[in-house]
């Protein structure tokens, strides 16, 4: 009897990923009207409002298929939108879909998905020009899941670019909850090798010496062309040679 009563508590008191970001989400603050600039749509990287690079990082976004992974309440995307891209934005919590909705459901070429981002990866046939994280899905899901899911979806040449706090000497992962991915920076850059990416790294220091910086990656879709040698292992014939 006790021991029943027991596993029914363990089981009322686990929480999903969903509980856990909806938690995360009661406590966002929602983006200002205007930033420092005056401006009613940015782009921000880090985790410091009107600091660091904008969304030039991502090349031009004009015509381009853009998506979001870990979109939240949808600023970002939106001023991509405004910029003339195809924007999608995944999220895993039911309420940052409704918040982003509400504020950027007026404008056009913008769109906001419930889901978690392993599954949509997955299920959609749509491809992608860019796919970016702030502080998002990339810093939460496993790259060995993730990684190979985000090449297939993404175009060759394609730019894959997120950003999240730079990995802490002594702790490689967290065992939170809401689990961390908290790589090195050249351990991204392996990661990102072996799936198909070239990538370039650079921690972005922060407003002031006490605070952390952003550790910010940028990876490349490479174009496969095979050489010679590798077209003849590849030929029926030279199998059946």
């Amino acid at each position: 009897m006790h021991r029943a009563c027991g596993q029914s508590t363990r089981k009322a008191l686990r929480v999903t990923a969903v509980d856990a970001w909806e938690r995360y989400a009661e406590n966002a603050q929602p983006r200002r009207a205007v930033n420092a600039a005056g401006a009613m749509t940015w782009f921000n990287w880090t985790q410091y409002p009107d600091h660091g690079p904008n969304e030039s990082v991502l090349g031009d976004v004009r015509g381009r298929n853009v998506l979001e992974l870990g979109s939240g309440s949808g600023a970002n995307l939106a001023h991509l939108a405004t910029l003339g891209a195809y924007c999608t934005g995944v999220d895993l919590a039911p309420t940052r879909e409704a918040a982003a909705r509400q504020r950027w459901g007026h404008q056009s070429y913008l769109t906001f998905v419930t889901a978690d981002v392993v599954d949509y990866l997955t299920n959609t046939l749509a491809s992608f020009d860019i796919v970016y994280s702030v502080f998002g899905a990339v810093w939460f899901i496993d790259p060995v899941i993730l990684l190979p899911l985000v090449r297939k979806r993404i175009n060759s040449g394609g730019a894959l670019v997120f950003s999240h706090l730079p990995a802490a000497e002594q702790e490689t992962h967290s065992n939170r909850m809401i689990k961390k991915w908290n790589y090195p920076a050249e351990e991204w850059v392996e990661l990102l090798l072996n799936e198909g990416f070239n990538a370039t790294t650079e921690i972005i220091p922060a407003p002031a010496a006490d605070q952390p910086g952003t550790l910010l990656v940028r990876a490349r879709a490479v174009t496969f062309e095979p050489t010679l040698s590798t077209a003849r292992r590849m030929s029926p014939d030279a199998m059946t040679a």
